[in-house]
């Protein structure tokens, strides 16, 4: 999983080093040499795990799709933003922290009551 880029669709292969790697900022933080520029990409659907190359020079609107499964891996890409909030703080979001003080009522095995039965027999 990528810690820079939300719900990554497809991991790409460096063609300097032949590594899988999710987005460029994944290969720089691994690797200590600069990622080499090319036109042509080849793909991996984290869908259908199969693999394809793309062009970059000719990139249309349906070159935005696995061609294998139909996949949208061309997607905005939304960084992730630490944020702290205290757990239980809104019981309409979160309701684990308070307890049911409804009384509990007595289990009817069948739809015979047997302490109603005396009054029912006769």
């Amino acid at each position: 999983m990528c810690k820079h880029i939300l719900n990554a669709q497809v991991a790409i292969r460096s063609p300097c080093c032949r590594k899988w790697f999710d987005c460029a900022e994944c290969h720089a933080e691994q690797e200590d040499h600069q990622l080499l520029q090319k036109f042509e990409m080849i793909f991996a659907c984290k869908k259908c795990k199969k693999c394809f190359r793309k062009d970059a020079q000719e990139f249309d609107e349906s070159d935005e799709y696995c061609p294998h499964c139909d996949n949208h891996f061309v997607i905005e890409a939304v960084t992730p933003k630490p944020v702290l909030n205290f757990e239980g703080e809104d019981a309409r979001k979160d309701s684990r922290m308070l307890r049911d003080d409804r009384v509990k009522q007595k289990e009817l095995r069948s739809i015979f009551d047997v302490e109603d039965a005396p009054n029912r027999l006769g």
